[in-house]
């Protein structure tokens, strides 16, 4: 019954039926012939000597799928996994609020009504990637129109605005719709916050008229198992960027701040202690040019672990580099 993360290079095509959905990342990606829910992440792969990488959610009980308001889901016991993809256009009329802002709040909308209909409101972990994060539009950077419709949605559900919220990252691709992934389930998680870095929850206004809506981390508990979601990390102290033009400063201060939440991890932790060197590791690159000093920077602290290197824009235009990661655990060992 545990839940497994796979990742595969290149794709694999062959389906075991066990797939709850996954995430397929490269260049020309297309999800359109999984036949389940996949994220389909179009981003050039640096370093890693292959065209594009499928990262694969299973679950070995029996899965349910549907479709709901355009979101493809798949449910395994009362574990969802989900995606929704939305272009912009369709909203393009709505004279009262940017495209984005509101695509943002529909896709939220149509997540949190999933959630109820299926009786899983717990939110885990959530990918988010849309088009141009860091462009002004509207009067507004993008991403701040993102951080509104979110927000609004998440209030118009009762859902909390801060404290306990989902593990999650925003970034930025070249073009196409906002996509959201998502796992859920019947238990909350558990949301941890790092003491080097004020709360997401917690932005004074200069970041934009709402804050962002995540945890830093979680510790989501299906049967038997504990996994660590480390939320997309950055080069953050307090509440401000640090290092701004130094690549290799912000690499050390990212992992510091992961280091810092994963010791909260290990406070809160029902299994062994987690460790650096065990994570899975997601490290989003904004300029390819950087991508040497930053794996460099980076191979003393990672080891031997799992580490694959996407170029995108992280979510302020003076981060140059964002890390996600994730491990798992079996309950009940040493």
């Amino acid at each position: 019954m545990t839940l497994q993360f796979r990742s595969s290079s290149p794709p694999t095509s062959r389906h075991t039926g066990s797939e709850l959905g996954g995430t397929l990342l490269g260049q020309a990606v297309s999800a359109s012939a999984s036949g389940w829910p996949i994220q389909a992440i179009c981003a050039p792969l640096l370093g890693s000597g292959t065209a594009a990488v499928q990262e694969t959610w299973r679950q070995a009980s029996p899965c349910l799928h549907g479709a709901s308001e355009g979101i493809a889901w798949r449910r395994a016991g009362d574990i969802l996994f989900g995606v929704i993809d939305l272009d912009e256009t369709q909203f393009a009329a709505m004279a009262d609020r940017p495209p984005l802002q509101a695509a943002s709040e529909a896709a939220y909308h149509r997540i949190f009504r999933l959630l109820d209909a299926q009786k899983l409101p717990h939110l885990w972990r959530i990918w988010n990637y849309m088009a141009d994060i860091n462009a002004v539009t509207h009067g507004l950077e993008r991403y701040r129109q993102f951080n509104i419709g979110r927000q609004d949605a998440f209030i118009a559900h009762h859902r909390s605005a801060t404290g306990n919220v989902p593990a999650a990252c925003a970034l930025g691709l070249a073009g196409g719709p906002l996509s959201i992934a998502f796992l859920a389930g019947a238990t909350p998680a558990v949301p941890l916050e790092n003491p080097r870095q004020v709360s997401a929850c917690e932005y004074p206004a200069e970041y934009g008229p709402r804050t962002p809506l995540f945890s830093r981390a979680a510790l989501v508990h299906p049967p038997g198992q504990e996994i660590l979601f480390v939320s997309g990390t950055a080069s953050i102290v307090g509440y401000q960027t640090v290092h701004p033009d130094d690549v290799a400063g912000q690499c050390r201060e990212a992992m510091a701040n992961i280091a810092a939440v994963v010791a909260e991890a290990n406070r809160a932790a029902r299994s062994r202690s987690f460790a650096l060197d065990e994570l899975v590791y997601r490290v989003y690159v904004r300029h390819a040019a950087d991508f040497p000093v930053i794996r460099d920077t980076l191979a003393p602290q990672l080891g031997g672990a799992d580490v694959l290197y996407v170029q995108a824009d992280i979510c302020r235009a003076d981060l140059l580099l964002e890390i996600e990661a994730m491990a798992s655990h079996t309950l009940g060992l040493d």
